[in-house]
Parts: structure tokens; sequence; C-alpha cells
């Protein structure tokens, strides 16, 4: 015996393929605002790890220079005394010593302008959240195109 086919009924209800495909979208792009919330927090990680690292780089800078300052400055007055007193034998003691502290602060001011270069703004820069941030931007623009 044959069974007879019955039509099948209209529905109004979308195709599965579709209502799929729907599904599917939605799912991307909540996939992609997780990826990008999870993007995000990675990169400011990655920012607060390099500026924790510039910050340790910069503690241990001062800590030298403050060490170095005060070894220097007990070095620096004791040959500038010695300094004063031979130039003492050839003129006259204020001009020895005027002659002496004034090539200190020469040298002083030195160090400290080249101090100051090293702690510039520009050490602080997490540089590579930078540059990596700067790609995900351009990767998401192409992205969207």
């Amino acid at each position: 015996m044959k069974q007879e086919q019955q039509p099948t009924p209209i529905s109004s209800a979308p195709a599965p393929s579709r209502q799929r495909s729907a599904e599917s979208i939605t799912d991307l792009i909540r996939d992609l605002a997780t990826d990008l919330s999870s993007l995000l927090g990675k990169e400011v990680e990655l920012a607060k790890s390099e500026v924790r690292e510039s910050v340790s780089e910069v503690q241990t800078a001062v800590g030298a220079i403050a060490t170095g300052t005060a070894l220097a400055t007990a070095g620096l007055v004791i040959l500038l005394m010695s300094a004063v007193y031979g130039l003492s034998n050839v003129m006259d003691p204020w001009l020895a010593a005027l002659i002496a502290g004034a090539a200190a602060l020469l040298v002083g001011y030195l160090m400290v302008h080249s101090a100051k270069k090293k702690l510039s703004a520009n050490t602080i820069v997490p540089e590579r959240t930078m540059e990596s941030a700067k790609k995900d931007k351009e990767t998401l623009e192409r992205a969207t195109q």
C-alpha cells in the first residue's frame, strides 16, 4: 500500500536556516563584544605592567643618584679643600676658594642636568602597549569596513 503524501502546511515561522543564521549573527556580535572587552582588559594590564616596570627603573635610578650624590659630596668637599690649600700657595686664599667653588658648581650643574634628562616623562610612557593598541585599532577598522 502506498501512502499519499500530505502537502506541508505553510507556516509563518522562518525557516530553520534563517533562524540559525540570525542566532549565529547575534552570537558573533556577542562574542565580538566579549573579545573586545577581554582585549581591552589585557591592554590595560599590559600598560600597568609597563608603567610598573618603568617606575621601578626610575626608583632604582633615583636611589643610585642619591647614594652617588652623598658619596660625591663628601669626596668633593675634601678635594675642594685641597684645591683651595694648593691654590692659596700661589694666590690669595679667597680667590683660591672662589675658583674651586665655581668649578664645583659647574660640574654639579652638568651632573644634575644630565640626570634630569634621564628622568623625563618619556621614560615612563608604555611604548609597547601604545603600539599594540594602535595595531588593534587598525585591525578593528579594517574588520568593520
